[in-house]
Protein backbone atom coordinates (compact mmCIF):
# COMPACT_ATOMS: atom_id res chain seq x y z
CA UNK A 1 0.00 0.00 0.00
CA UNK A 2 3.00 2.23 1.08
CA UNK A 3 4.72 1.83 -2.34
CA UNK A 4 1.52 2.27 -4.14
CA UNK A 5 1.26 5.85 -2.98
CA UNK A 6 4.37 6.31 -3.30
CA UNK A 7 4.64 5.49 -7.08
CA UNK A 8 2.06 7.45 -7.44
CA UNK A 9 3.21 10.42 -6.12
CA UNK A 10 6.17 10.12 -8.44
CA UNK A 11 4.00 10.23 -11.54
CA UNK A 12 2.09 12.75 -10.30
CA UNK A 13 4.71 15.15 -9.72
CA UNK A 14 5.91 14.05 -13.23
CA UNK A 15 2.84 14.57 -15.20
CA UNK A 16 2.99 18.09 -13.55
CA UNK A 17 6.47 19.36 -14.37
CA UNK A 18 5.59 17.78 -18.27
CA UNK A 19 2.35 19.67 -18.28
CA UNK A 20 3.59 22.98 -17.26
CA UNK A 21 6.74 22.73 -19.56
CA UNK A 22 4.65 21.99 -22.04
CA UNK A 23 2.56 24.79 -21.50
CA UNK A 24 5.46 27.53 -20.91
CA UNK A 25 6.44 25.99 -24.22
CA UNK A 26 2.93 26.64 -26.28
CA UNK A 27 3.07 29.96 -24.58
CA UNK A 28 6.65 30.88 -25.92
CA UNK A 29 5.69 29.80 -29.62
CA UNK A 30 2.92 32.11 -29.27
CA UNK A 31 4.73 35.12 -28.40
CA UNK A 32 7.67 33.47 -30.64
CA UNK A 33 6.70 31.74 -34.13
CA UNK A 34 10.39 31.90 -35.13
CA UNK A 35 11.39 29.53 -32.26
CA UNK A 36 9.50 26.43 -33.91
CA UNK A 37 11.70 25.91 -36.20
CA UNK A 38 14.81 25.42 -34.05
CA UNK A 39 15.42 21.71 -34.06
CA UNK A 40 16.33 21.06 -29.96
CA UNK A 41 13.59 22.87 -28.86
CA UNK A 42 11.08 21.14 -31.33
CA UNK A 43 13.26 17.94 -29.99
CA UNK A 44 12.44 18.89 -26.33
CA UNK A 45 8.66 19.49 -26.68
CA UNK A 46 8.40 16.45 -28.54
CA UNK A 47 10.23 14.70 -25.68
CA UNK A 48 8.11 16.08 -22.60
CA UNK A 49 5.14 15.59 -24.90
CA UNK A 50 6.05 12.00 -25.15
CA UNK A 51 6.92 12.20 -21.40
CA UNK A 52 3.51 13.19 -20.63
CA UNK A 53 1.89 10.24 -22.24
CA UNK A 54 4.06 7.26 -21.04
CA UNK A 55 3.38 9.00 -17.52
CA UNK A 56 -0.38 8.64 -17.73
CA UNK A 57 0.12 5.01 -19.06
CA UNK A 58 2.08 4.66 -16.33
CA UNK A 59 -0.56 5.95 -13.68
CA UNK A 60 -3.36 3.63 -14.96
CA UNK A 61 -0.92 1.02 -15.09
CA UNK A 62 0.14 1.00 -11.61
CA UNK A 63 -3.82 0.38 -10.66
CA UNK A 64 -2.86 -2.94 -11.45
CA UNK A 65 -1.81 -4.54 -8.66
CA UNK A 66 0.92 -6.70 -10.58
CA UNK A 67 2.14 -4.54 -12.89
CA UNK A 68 3.28 -2.07 -9.98
CA UNK A 69 6.73 -3.28 -9.68
CA UNK A 70 7.12 -3.83 -13.65
CA UNK A 71 6.09 0.30 -13.47
CA UNK A 72 8.86 1.12 -10.93
CA UNK A 73 11.04 -0.38 -12.80
CA UNK A 74 9.87 1.05 -16.14
CA UNK A 75 9.87 4.51 -14.19
CA UNK A 76 13.01 4.59 -12.92
CA UNK A 77 15.27 3.50 -16.42
CA UNK A 78 12.44 6.39 -18.56
CA UNK A 79 13.99 8.85 -15.58
CA UNK A 80 17.29 8.14 -16.78
CA UNK A 81 16.98 8.05 -20.26
CA UNK A 82 14.38 11.46 -20.19
CA UNK A 83 17.23 13.29 -18.17
CA UNK A 84 19.97 11.90 -20.73
CA UNK A 85 18.06 13.34 -24.31
CA UNK A 86 17.28 16.43 -22.17
CA UNK A 87 21.04 16.56 -22.13
CA UNK A 88 21.67 16.14 -25.45
CA UNK A 89 19.28 18.31 -26.59
CA UNK A 90 20.25 21.07 -24.21
CA UNK A 91 23.88 21.48 -24.90
CA UNK A 92 25.48 18.90 -23.72
CA UNK A 93 28.42 19.66 -21.68
CA UNK A 94 26.90 23.24 -20.81
CA UNK A 95 23.48 21.87 -19.55
CA UNK A 96 22.11 22.94 -16.62
CA UNK A 97 19.90 20.02 -16.45
CA UNK A 98 21.85 17.69 -15.10
CA UNK A 99 20.98 17.92 -11.61
CA UNK A 100 17.80 15.85 -12.54
CA UNK A 101 19.47 13.24 -12.80
CA UNK A 102 19.79 13.67 -8.80
CA UNK A 103 15.87 13.11 -8.86
CA UNK A 104 16.12 9.59 -10.49
CA UNK A 105 18.28 8.10 -7.62
CA UNK A 106 16.11 9.75 -5.29
CA UNK A 107 12.67 7.97 -7.19
CA UNK A 108 14.62 4.32 -7.74
CA UNK A 109 15.98 4.87 -3.65
CA UNK A 110 12.79 5.82 -2.62
CA UNK A 111 10.65 3.50 -4.41
CA UNK A 112 12.70 0.01 -4.73
CA UNK A 113 15.32 0.64 -2.03
CA UNK A 114 19.08 1.14 -1.27
CA UNK A 115 21.00 -1.29 -3.64
CA UNK A 116 18.51 0.15 -6.50
CA UNK A 117 20.17 3.93 -6.02
CA UNK A 118 23.10 2.62 -5.78
CA UNK A 119 22.87 1.03 -9.13
CA UNK A 120 20.91 4.05 -10.54
CA UNK A 121 23.71 6.41 -9.66
CA UNK A 122 26.55 4.02 -11.32
CA UNK A 123 24.39 4.17 -14.48
CA UNK A 124 24.00 8.21 -14.16
CA UNK A 125 27.39 8.54 -13.73
CA UNK A 126 28.65 6.60 -16.89
CA UNK A 127 25.98 8.23 -19.01
CA UNK A 128 26.57 11.53 -18.03
CA UNK A 129 30.29 10.74 -18.36
CA UNK A 130 29.72 9.59 -22.04
CA UNK A 131 28.03 12.56 -22.94
CA UNK A 132 30.61 14.43 -22.04
CA UNK A 133 33.86 12.52 -23.35
CA UNK A 134 31.86 11.92 -26.80
CA UNK A 135 31.12 15.78 -27.21
CA UNK A 136 34.90 17.01 -26.01
CA UNK A 137 36.14 14.50 -28.38
CA UNK A 138 33.40 15.66 -31.59
CA UNK A 139 31.18 12.07 -31.41
CA UNK A 140 28.19 13.66 -31.11
CA UNK A 141 28.11 17.12 -33.62
CA UNK A 142 26.01 14.58 -35.95
CA UNK A 143 23.28 14.69 -33.44
CA UNK A 144 23.74 19.00 -32.69
CA UNK A 145 26.25 18.78 -29.34
CA UNK A 146 29.17 21.53 -30.54
CA UNK A 147 32.99 19.98 -29.62
CA UNK A 148 33.76 23.81 -29.66
CA UNK A 149 31.59 24.56 -26.79
CA UNK A 150 33.09 21.22 -25.00
CA UNK A 151 36.93 22.51 -25.70
CA UNK A 152 35.93 26.26 -24.58
CA UNK A 153 34.91 24.25 -21.18
CA UNK A 154 38.02 22.55 -21.26
CA UNK A 155 39.01 18.80 -20.61
CA UNK A 156 39.94 20.19 -16.76
CA UNK A 157 36.59 21.51 -16.35
CA UNK A 158 35.01 18.46 -17.61
CA UNK A 159 36.36 16.28 -15.96
CA UNK A 160 35.83 18.12 -12.66
CA UNK A 161 32.12 18.51 -13.56
CA UNK A 162 31.98 14.92 -13.94
CA UNK A 163 33.90 14.42 -10.56
CA UNK A 164 31.38 16.26 -8.63
CA UNK A 165 28.56 15.06 -10.24
CA UNK A 166 29.80 11.58 -9.61
CA UNK A 167 30.34 12.69 -6.14
CA UNK A 168 26.77 13.93 -6.08
CA UNK A 169 25.01 11.37 -7.71
CA UNK A 170 26.27 8.78 -4.80
CA UNK A 171 26.14 10.64 -1.39
CA UNK A 172 22.50 10.77 -3.12
CA UNK A 173 22.33 7.49 -3.30
CA UNK A 174 23.94 6.58 0.09
CA UNK A 175 20.76 9.17 1.74
CA UNK A 176 18.32 7.92 0.10
CA UNK A 177 19.28 4.54 0.71
CA UNK A 178 19.82 5.21 4.28
CA UNK A 179 15.82 6.85 4.56
CA UNK A 180 14.53 4.34 2.60
CA UNK A 181 15.71 1.91 4.67
CA UNK A 182 14.40 3.90 7.63
CA UNK A 183 11.26 4.44 5.96
CA UNK A 184 10.49 0.76 5.78
CA UNK A 185 11.54 -0.31 8.72
CA UNK A 186 9.10 2.47 10.14
CA UNK A 187 6.18 1.78 7.68
CA UNK A 188 6.83 -2.40 8.65
CA UNK A 189 7.14 -1.45 12.39
CA UNK A 190 3.87 1.14 11.91
CA UNK A 191 2.16 -1.68 9.90
CA UNK A 192 3.06 -4.47 12.83
CA UNK A 193 1.13 -1.82 15.28
CA UNK A 194 -1.66 -1.17 13.27
CA UNK A 195 -2.46 -5.25 12.91
CA UNK A 196 -1.74 -5.26 16.59
CA UNK A 197 -4.13 -2.28 17.27
CA UNK A 198 -7.03 -3.53 15.02
CA UNK A 199 -6.93 -7.45 16.60
CA UNK A 200 -6.76 -5.68 20.00
CA UNK A 201 -9.68 -3.32 18.99
CA UNK A 202 -11.64 -6.44 17.64
CA UNK A 203 -10.73 -8.31 20.54
CA UNK A 204 -12.23 -5.54 22.66
CA UNK A 205 -14.92 -4.92 20.99
CA UNK A 206 -15.92 -9.01 20.51
CA UNK A 207 -15.26 -8.88 25.04
CA UNK A 208 -17.38 -6.36 25.56
CA UNK A 209 -19.95 -7.23 22.88
CA UNK A 210 -20.56 -10.72 24.48
CA UNK A 211 -20.34 -10.37 27.87
CA UNK A 212 -23.50 -11.20 29.79
CA UNK A 213 -23.67 -8.17 31.87
CA UNK A 214 -23.47 -4.60 31.15
CA UNK A 215 -20.54 -2.55 30.31
CA UNK A 216 -19.97 1.38 30.02
CA UNK A 217 -17.26 4.16 30.00
CA UNK A 218 -17.70 7.72 31.37
CA UNK A 219 -15.36 11.06 30.84
CA UNK A 220 -13.90 12.53 34.18
CA UNK A 221 -17.08 15.11 33.46
CA UNK A 222 -19.02 11.82 33.46
CA UNK A 223 -20.89 11.65 30.13
CA UNK A 224 -20.82 8.04 28.50
CA UNK A 225 -18.75 6.92 26.02
CA UNK A 226 -18.83 3.28 25.50
CA UNK A 227 -22.58 1.38 26.10
CA UNK A 228 -22.26 -2.05 25.28
CA UNK A 229 -25.62 -4.65 24.03
CA UNK A 230 -25.96 -5.71 27.16
CA UNK A 231 -26.87 -2.26 28.25
CA UNK A 232 -28.89 -1.48 25.53
CA UNK A 233 -31.15 -4.32 26.45
CA UNK A 234 -31.64 -3.40 29.76
CA UNK A 235 -32.59 0.50 29.08
CA UNK A 236 -34.21 0.13 25.81
CA UNK A 237 -31.82 2.91 24.38
CA UNK A 238 -28.94 2.63 21.31
CA UNK A 239 -25.01 4.08 21.59
CA UNK A 240 -26.15 6.72 19.42
CA UNK A 241 -28.82 8.04 22.05
CA UNK A 242 -26.28 8.01 24.85
CA UNK A 243 -23.64 8.75 23.59
CA UNK A 244 -21.32 11.99 25.61
CA UNK A 245 -24.83 12.33 27.33
CA UNK A 246 -24.73 12.50 31.62
CA UNK A 247 -24.57 9.30 33.11
CA UNK A 248 -26.98 11.14 35.91
CA UNK A 249 -29.84 10.76 33.07
CA UNK A 250 -29.38 7.30 32.14
CA UNK A 251 -28.10 5.77 35.56
CA UNK A 252 -28.54 8.44 38.52
CA UNK A 253 -27.69 5.49 41.02
CA UNK A 254 -24.37 5.01 39.55
CA UNK A 255 -23.47 8.69 38.81
CA UNK A 256 -24.53 8.94 42.72
CA UNK A 257 -21.93 6.14 43.68
CA UNK A 258 -19.00 6.82 41.62
CA UNK A 259 -19.08 10.55 43.11
CA UNK A 260 -15.80 12.21 42.16
CA UNK A 261 -14.38 8.95 40.62
CA UNK A 262 -11.81 8.89 43.28
CA UNK A 263 -11.19 5.03 43.90
CA UNK A 264 -13.11 1.74 43.10
CA UNK A 265 -16.60 1.28 44.20
CA UNK A 266 -19.60 -1.13 44.43
CA UNK A 267 -22.83 -1.04 45.10
CA UNK A 268 -26.57 -2.04 44.42
CA UNK A 269 -29.41 0.38 43.65
CA UNK A 270 -33.24 0.70 42.39
CA UNK A 271 -33.88 0.79 38.97
CA UNK A 272 -36.58 1.25 37.00
CA UNK A 273 -37.22 -0.10 33.57
CA UNK A 274 -38.64 1.22 30.44
CA UNK A 275 -42.12 -0.84 31.18
CA UNK A 276 -42.39 0.59 34.57
CA UNK A 277 -40.92 -2.66 36.46
CA UNK A 278 -38.46 -2.01 39.69
CA UNK A 279 -35.15 -3.73 39.28
CA UNK A 280 -32.22 -3.93 41.30
CA UNK A 281 -28.69 -3.41 39.65
CA UNK A 282 -25.41 -4.00 41.06
CA UNK A 283 -22.50 -2.22 39.85
CA UNK A 284 -18.58 -1.68 40.08
CA UNK A 285 -16.35 1.14 38.77
CA UNK A 286 -13.11 1.75 38.60
CA UNK A 287 -11.27 4.40 37.95
CA UNK A 288 -8.65 5.20 34.99
CA UNK A 289 -6.28 7.21 33.53
CA UNK A 290 -4.75 8.78 30.63
CA UNK A 291 -1.31 8.37 29.21
CA UNK A 292 0.06 11.10 31.59
CA UNK A 293 -1.16 9.58 34.36
CA UNK A 294 -4.28 12.01 35.40
CA UNK A 295 -7.86 10.47 35.22
CA UNK A 296 -9.53 10.01 32.41
CA UNK A 297 -12.99 8.91 33.40
CA UNK A 298 -13.96 5.30 34.99
CA UNK A 299 -15.20 2.15 33.78
CA UNK A 300 -18.18 1.03 35.25
CA UNK A 301 -19.78 -3.13 34.79
CA UNK A 302 -22.96 -3.76 36.04
CA UNK A 303 -25.55 -6.50 35.88
CA UNK A 304 -29.19 -7.02 36.78
CA UNK A 305 -29.71 -8.78 40.17
CA UNK A 306 -33.32 -9.09 40.73
CA UNK A 307 -33.43 -12.84 39.51
CA UNK A 308 -30.67 -13.46 41.70
CA UNK A 309 -31.82 -11.51 44.91
CA UNK A 310 -35.38 -13.28 44.69
CA UNK A 311 -33.61 -16.75 44.12
CA UNK A 312 -31.94 -16.20 47.29
CA UNK A 313 -34.75 -14.96 49.55
CA UNK A 314 -36.61 -18.12 47.73
CA UNK A 315 -33.34 -20.75 48.46
CA UNK A 316 -33.93 -18.87 52.26
CA UNK A 317 -37.42 -19.47 52.45
CA UNK A 318 -37.70 -22.94 51.73
CA UNK A 319 -34.41 -23.72 54.49
CA UNK A 320 -36.34 -21.41 56.61
CA UNK A 321 -39.75 -23.18 55.86
CA UNK A 322 -38.16 -26.89 55.70
CA UNK A 323 -36.60 -26.40 59.12
CA UNK A 324 -39.86 -24.57 60.64
CA UNK A 325 -42.27 -27.61 58.70
CA UNK A 326 -40.31 -30.73 60.08
CA UNK A 327 -39.86 -29.39 63.68
CA UNK A 328 -43.93 -28.29 63.58
CA UNK A 329 -45.19 -31.35 61.97
CA UNK A 330 -43.68 -33.26 64.74
CA UNK A 331 -45.60 -30.52 67.44
CA UNK A 332 -48.77 -31.10 65.35
CA UNK A 333 -48.88 -34.93 65.31
CA UNK A 334 -48.27 -35.18 69.13
CA UNK A 335 -51.25 -32.89 69.59
CA UNK A 336 -53.43 -34.50 67.19
CA UNK A 337 -53.40 -37.33 69.49
CA UNK A 338 -54.56 -35.89 72.76
CA UNK A 339 -57.12 -33.81 70.83
CA UNK A 340 -58.37 -37.01 69.56
CA UNK A 341 -58.83 -38.15 72.97
CA UNK A 342 -60.07 -34.65 74.31
CA UNK A 343 -62.54 -34.71 71.54
CA UNK A 344 -64.08 -38.27 71.79
CA UNK A 345 -64.26 -37.97 75.42
CA UNK A 346 -66.53 -34.45 74.90
CA UNK A 347 -68.81 -36.44 72.43
CA UNK A 348 -69.53 -39.77 74.89
CA UNK A 349 -70.16 -36.83 77.83
CA UNK A 350 -72.74 -34.76 74.89
CA UNK A 351 -74.41 -38.27 74.52
CA UNK A 352 -74.97 -39.06 78.22
CA UNK A 353 -79.05 -37.92 78.80
CA UNK A 354 -77.68 -36.08 82.46
CA UNK A 355 -76.26 -33.26 81.14
CA UNK A 356 -78.65 -30.04 81.21
CA UNK A 357 -79.07 -27.68 78.24
CA UNK A 358 -76.40 -25.08 78.96
CA UNK A 359 -73.63 -27.81 79.54
CA UNK A 360 -74.65 -29.22 75.90
CA UNK A 361 -74.05 -26.06 74.83
CA UNK A 362 -70.79 -25.62 76.05
CA UNK A 363 -69.68 -29.62 74.82
CA UNK A 364 -70.92 -28.03 71.42
CA UNK A 365 -68.63 -25.75 71.38
CA UNK A 366 -65.92 -27.52 72.78
CA UNK A 367 -66.36 -30.34 70.12
CA UNK A 368 -66.87 -27.41 66.96
CA UNK A 369 -63.75 -26.02 68.31
CA UNK A 370 -61.50 -29.27 68.60
CA UNK A 371 -62.88 -29.57 65.07
CA UNK A 372 -61.47 -26.64 63.62
CA UNK A 373 -58.62 -27.26 65.40
CA UNK A 374 -58.30 -30.63 64.19
CA UNK A 375 -58.60 -29.19 60.50
CA UNK A 376 -56.01 -26.81 61.08
CA UNK A 377 -53.35 -29.40 61.79
CA UNK A 378 -54.33 -31.51 58.79
CA UNK A 379 -53.83 -28.61 57.25
CA UNK A 380 -50.87 -28.06 58.46
CA UNK A 381 -49.42 -31.38 58.36
CA UNK A 382 -50.04 -30.78 54.56
CA UNK A 383 -47.68 -28.08 54.48
CA UNK A 384 -44.99 -29.68 56.69
CA UNK A 385 -45.24 -33.26 54.67
CA UNK A 386 -46.95 -32.96 51.37
CA UNK A 387 -47.94 -36.17 49.40
CA UNK A 388 -45.22 -36.59 46.36
CA UNK A 389 -47.34 -35.07 43.38
CA UNK A 390 -48.17 -38.09 40.94
CA UNK A 391 -47.56 -36.42 37.45
CA UNK A 392 -49.62 -37.00 35.08
CA UNK A 393 -50.64 -35.17 31.10
CA UNK A 394 -53.83 -32.92 31.73
CA UNK A 395 -55.18 -30.33 30.46
CA UNK A 396 -54.78 -26.96 32.01
CA UNK A 397 -57.99 -25.57 30.21
CA UNK A 398 -60.20 -27.40 31.24
CA UNK A 399 -59.08 -28.35 34.90
CA UNK A 400 -59.54 -24.11 35.15
CA UNK A 401 -63.14 -24.35 33.42
CA UNK A 402 -64.22 -26.90 36.08
CA UNK A 403 -63.05 -24.31 38.85
CA UNK A 404 -64.55 -22.01 37.14
CA UNK A 405 -67.78 -23.55 37.46
CA UNK A 406 -67.48 -24.72 40.70
CA UNK A 407 -67.08 -21.38 42.22
CA UNK A 408 -69.93 -20.14 40.56
CA UNK A 409 -71.92 -21.26 43.47
CA UNK A 410 -69.14 -19.58 46.17
CA UNK A 411 -71.35 -16.49 47.16
CA UNK A 412 -67.27 -14.46 47.12
CA UNK A 413 -67.83 -15.03 43.23
CA UNK A 414 -71.23 -13.45 42.16
CA UNK A 415 -69.84 -9.51 41.68
CA UNK A 416 -66.50 -11.40 40.35
CA UNK A 417 -65.85 -11.62 36.27
CA UNK A 418 -63.63 -14.76 36.70
CA UNK A 419 -61.58 -15.30 33.04
CA UNK A 420 -60.33 -18.25 31.45
CA UNK A 421 -57.99 -17.23 28.84
CA UNK A 422 -56.07 -20.81 28.70
CA UNK A 423 -56.00 -21.81 25.44
CA UNK A 424 -57.92 -25.23 24.64
CA UNK A 425 -54.16 -27.35 23.82
CA UNK A 426 -52.45 -26.08 26.96
CA UNK A 427 -51.22 -29.37 28.83
CA UNK A 428 -48.85 -29.19 31.90
CA UNK A 429 -47.42 -32.14 33.97
CA UNK A 430 -48.72 -32.27 36.83
CA UNK A 431 -50.76 -33.86 40.30
CA UNK A 432 -54.11 -33.29 39.15
CA UNK A 433 -55.79 -32.72 42.83
CA UNK A 434 -52.97 -31.10 43.66
CA UNK A 435 -52.66 -28.41 41.12
CA UNK A 436 -56.50 -27.93 41.91
CA UNK A 437 -56.27 -27.60 45.37
CA UNK A 438 -53.47 -24.66 44.41
CA UNK A 439 -55.22 -22.66 41.51
CA UNK A 440 -58.78 -22.98 44.21
CA UNK A 441 -56.84 -21.21 47.20
CA UNK A 442 -55.15 -18.70 44.79
CA UNK A 443 -58.62 -17.92 43.29
CA UNK A 444 -60.31 -17.49 46.74
CA UNK A 445 -57.21 -15.51 48.05
CA UNK A 446 -57.90 -12.75 44.47
CA UNK A 447 -61.46 -12.78 45.66
CA UNK A 448 -61.18 -11.96 48.96
CA UNK A 449 -58.57 -9.34 47.92
CA UNK A 450 -61.56 -7.60 45.64
CA UNK A 451 -63.77 -4.87 47.42
CA UNK A 452 -67.05 -5.31 45.83
CA UNK A 453 -66.87 -6.29 41.86
CA UNK A 454 -63.90 -6.92 40.35
CA UNK A 455 -62.45 -9.27 37.50
CA UNK A 456 -60.07 -12.07 37.74
CA UNK A 457 -58.14 -13.49 34.85
CA UNK A 458 -56.05 -16.89 34.45
CA UNK A 459 -53.82 -17.24 32.06
CA UNK A 460 -50.92 -19.83 30.83
CA UNK A 461 -48.09 -19.81 27.89
CA UNK A 462 -45.15 -21.90 27.10
CA UNK A 463 -41.96 -20.34 27.29
CA UNK A 464 -38.60 -21.72 26.04
CA UNK A 465 -35.18 -21.70 28.56
CA UNK A 466 -31.80 -21.93 27.48
CA UNK A 467 -30.01 -23.94 29.47
CA UNK A 468 -26.10 -25.19 29.11
CA UNK A 469 -26.32 -27.59 25.98
CA UNK A 470 -30.31 -27.90 25.36
CA UNK A 471 -33.40 -25.81 25.42
CA UNK A 472 -35.75 -26.51 28.38
CA UNK A 473 -39.83 -25.31 28.36
CA UNK A 474 -41.58 -23.94 31.00
CA UNK A 475 -45.31 -23.53 31.56
CA UNK A 476 -46.53 -20.12 33.06
CA UNK A 477 -49.64 -19.87 34.92
CA UNK A 478 -50.55 -16.33 36.23
CA UNK A 479 -53.74 -15.57 38.10
CA UNK A 480 -54.70 -11.57 37.76
CA UNK A 481 -56.80 -9.67 39.79
CA UNK A 482 -57.84 -5.96 40.22
CA UNK A 483 -58.26 -6.06 43.95
CA UNK A 484 -55.96 -4.00 46.82
CA UNK A 485 -52.46 -5.73 45.35
CA UNK A 486 -49.55 -6.27 47.87
CA UNK A 487 -46.98 -4.17 49.57
CA UNK A 488 -43.24 -5.20 49.29
CA UNK A 489 -43.47 -5.85 52.90
CA UNK A 490 -46.72 -8.20 52.38
CA UNK A 491 -44.25 -10.44 49.39
CA UNK A 492 -41.47 -10.47 51.40
CA UNK A 493 -43.57 -12.92 53.64
CA UNK A 494 -46.35 -13.71 51.32
CA UNK A 495 -45.62 -17.43 51.80
CA UNK A 496 -44.96 -17.83 55.22
CA UNK A 497 -46.80 -20.70 57.70
CA UNK A 498 -48.86 -18.36 59.87
CA UNK A 499 -48.46 -15.19 58.46
CA UNK A 500 -51.87 -14.05 57.06
CA UNK A 501 -53.39 -10.58 56.86
CA UNK A 502 -56.91 -11.76 57.19
CA UNK A 503 -58.61 -11.54 60.17
CA UNK A 504 -59.93 -15.15 60.59
CA UNK A 505 -56.87 -16.83 57.95
CA UNK A 506 -54.55 -19.29 59.37
CA UNK A 507 -51.73 -18.03 57.43
CA UNK A 508 -51.67 -21.56 55.82
CA UNK A 509 -53.22 -21.54 51.94
CA UNK A 510 -50.28 -20.01 50.12
CA UNK A 511 -47.77 -21.83 52.63
CA UNK A 512 -49.21 -25.24 51.18
CA UNK A 513 -49.45 -24.00 47.70
CA UNK A 514 -45.51 -22.97 47.74
CA UNK A 515 -44.91 -26.35 48.89
CA UNK A 516 -46.91 -27.87 46.20
CA UNK A 517 -44.98 -25.85 43.56
CA UNK A 518 -41.90 -26.91 44.81
CA UNK A 519 -42.37 -30.57 45.04
CA UNK A 520 -43.58 -29.95 41.14
CA UNK A 521 -39.83 -28.67 40.53
CA UNK A 522 -41.53 -25.15 40.28
CA UNK A 523 -41.58 -22.00 41.25
CA UNK A 524 -44.24 -19.36 42.38
CA UNK A 525 -43.66 -15.48 42.75
CA UNK A 526 -46.09 -12.86 43.62
CA UNK A 527 -46.13 -8.65 42.80
CA UNK A 528 -48.23 -5.91 42.34
CA UNK A 529 -48.32 -4.47 38.47
CA UNK A 530 -47.64 -0.29 37.71
CA UNK A 531 -51.86 -0.56 37.18
CA UNK A 532 -53.00 -2.04 40.55
CA UNK A 533 -54.10 -5.48 41.85
CA UNK A 534 -52.08 -8.61 42.13
CA UNK A 535 -50.17 -11.02 39.71
CA UNK A 536 -48.83 -14.31 41.00
CA UNK A 537 -47.06 -16.68 38.66
CA UNK A 538 -46.55 -19.91 38.51
CA UNK A 539 -43.74 -21.52 36.74
CA UNK A 540 -44.29 -25.42 35.68
CA UNK A 541 -41.18 -27.74 34.26
CA UNK A 542 -42.96 -29.01 30.99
Amino acid sequence: MEHTRQLRIFIYARILVTFLFLVSAVALIIKEPEAINELPYVGVIHLMAFSFLFSFASYFLSKVKRFQFFVTYLQTIWDILFVTVLLLFTGGVTSPYSFLYLLSIMSSGALLGRKEAFYTASLCGILYGAINDLQLFGYLEGIGLSQVAAQQVGPTRILYNIFMNLIGFFLTAIITGHLSVIARKSEEALEEKNINYKELQRINSTIISSIESGFLTVTKKGNIRVFNPYAEVLTGKKLADVYNAPLNTVFPGISQGIGDMSGAVSGEFYWSVPDGERRILGYSAFPFTDTNGELAGAVVNFKDLTDKRKMQEAVKRSEKLAALGELSARIAHEIRNPLASMSGSVQLLADQGSVTGSDRRLLSIILRETERLNNLITNFLTYARPASPNKEKISFHGLVEEIRMLLSADHRFNNINLINNVSEDMTIMADGHQMRQVMVNLLHNSADAIKGSGEIVVKAQYESVSRENSVAENAIITVIDNGQGITDDTAVHLFEPFWTTKSDGTGLGLAIIYRIIDEHGGHIRAESPPDGGCRMEIRLPV
